[in-house]
Order: structure tokens, then sequence, then C-alpha cells
């Protein structure tokens, strides 16, 4: 049964950066697909980065574009997603969530099914 931790959350003031991690348990990272998700306050959860199992980017937010960077560690079996110039609007719970790959695929239209507990990220102004 894979689950998922995350840390690294915090609060930090705009420009800040933080590094987010999800640790896995119960599967290697290279054979589960991978993404982070974030909730803001009062908000609908939504996807910032999705990544196949050879940690390969295939969705990035565009409003985190060039900010937001997903990254694998096998060896740590943790997925890592370093943010830099940290904006109010970044301000949200975030989630590493994981999904099967079908086929050998990473399909975008199957279901996340594991979702970690989630760490909180604010920034201030």
């Amino acid at each position: 049964q894979v689950q998922l931790m995350e840390s690294g959350g915090g609060s930090v003031q705009s420009g800040g950066s933080l590094k987010l991690s999800c640790r896995i348990s119960g599967a290697a990272i290279d054979t589960i697909c991978m993404a982070w998700f974030r909730q803001p306050p009062g908000k609908e959860r939504e996807r910032v980065i999705i990544t196949d199992n050879d940690g390969v980017t295939l969705y990035t937010r565009s409003s985190v574009k060039g900010r937001f960077t997903a990254s694998q560690d096998r060896a740590k079996n943790t997925l890592w997603l370093q943010m830099n110039n940290l904006d109010p609007e970044d301000t949200a719970k975030y989630y590493c969530a994981a999904k099967e790959m079908i086929g050998g695929w990473c399909l975008a239209n199957a279901q996340y099914t594991t979702w970690g507990q989630g760490t909180q990220v604010t920034v201030s102004s």
C-alpha cells in the first residue's frame, strides 16, 4: 500500500523560497505517477505540477511556471517541489498525490488514488 508524507511547509515572505518533500513508502517512485496539488483557502484544489514515473514534468500550472520545479530523488524515494519567488497567491495547503501506471503509462485521465496529509505554505506580503 502506497503512503505519502509531505513536509517542508512554513511561513515565508513574498519573494522567498521553500522546498517541499513528499516521502513515498510502499512503492518505488519510478513505478508510480506523482503530482503536486494545492488548495488555497476557500478555493478548490488545483493542480500544480504533474510528473511521470521518470520524474519528467508533464504539466505545470501557468501561474507557477519559471518559479516551481518538481524533481525525483530515487535514492530517498522522495518527490521534491522547489518553490522560488513565492507570492501571497501561492498560500495554500500543498499535497502530493500518486496513481498507478496503466499499461506502462501515466494516463492523464486516471484518478490519483493516494494522497498525503498536506503541508501548509503561507506567504506574506
